[in-house]
């Protein structure tokens, strides 16, 4: 497979047995890290298409780093790891990981999820592009130009911009607080709670078939939203 992977590990043993995994797989493109400072150079230095990432790192944690690593890449996170609470379950996905799999885990169930987030990735069309398609949605960044199902939707300067944001971090969890400083520009947030959701409402109205019940536009109870790519297929 063409696609390039970095481990993040600080237990070589288990950089071993992933690799392995991941080489009779046939990903030959693999990078490892054992501490985050090495991980944001390889980061910066390379193009890479996945990262399994552990939690507990020499210099710092997986949570706080994959935070940095949100402020430069939008590449797809799995967490490997021992710490398995809801808390740190939910704390993953919030400061932007994609997946979550717990220690000790089932090397196919591994190869299984990486394959799965890879697979909705190459469905997904390059940003350089400038236009970002679902099978149901598009949004032409360039033009401002929303269509659904074929047809051209009107869609207001911040609704735009707020759905633009999301197409460009798909299936990352995002709290109102996060899409207020990115797409209003205000940090000062002063009815920042309601700006936000009637502006996902209006958006739910135009790119889901049954805004009562989204597809794509999802509330992630007590953390945020999220455009979620995983029953995109399912859109016709």
């Amino acid at each position: 497979m063409k696609e390039s992977i970095l481990i993040i590990e600080d237990e070589i043993g288990l950089i071993k047995m992933l690799k392995r995994l991941l080489e009779k797989e046939g990903f030959q493109k693999i990078y490892q890290a054992e501490s985050g400072l090495e991980a944001l150079k390889i980061i910066k230095e390379n193009r890479i298409d996945l990262i399994l990432l552990d939690v507990m790192l020499p210099d710092t944690d997986g949570f706080n780093l994959c935070q940095q690593i949100r402020e430069i890449s939008d590449v797809p996170i799995i967490f490997l790891t021992a710490r398995t609470t809801d808390i740190d379950k939910l704390t993953g996905f919030s400061v932007g990981g994609d997946d979550y799999i717990t220690k000790p885990f089932n090397p196919l169930e591994v190869s299984a999820r990486i394959k799965a987030i890879l697979h909705r990735q190459r469905r997904v069309l390059p940003k350089e592009t400038n236009i970002f398609q679902t099978d149901y949605f598009t949004l032409h960044f360039d033009q401002a130009k929303l269509i659904v199902n074929g047809e051209e939707v009107s869609c207001p300067a911040m609704e735009f911009q707020l759905l633009k944001f999301m197409c460009q971090h798909p299936n990352q969890v995002f709290s109102v607080d996060q899409l207020y400083e990115n797409v209003w520009k205000d940090y000062s947030g002063i009815g920042k709670e309601n700006t936000v959701m009637v502006h996902i409402s209006r958006l739910r109205q135009k790119i889901e078939k049954d805004p009562k019940h989204p597809v794509y536009l999802k509330n992630v109870r007590g953390l945020g939203y999220i455009l979620n790519l995983e029953n995109r297929e399912r859109a016709q």
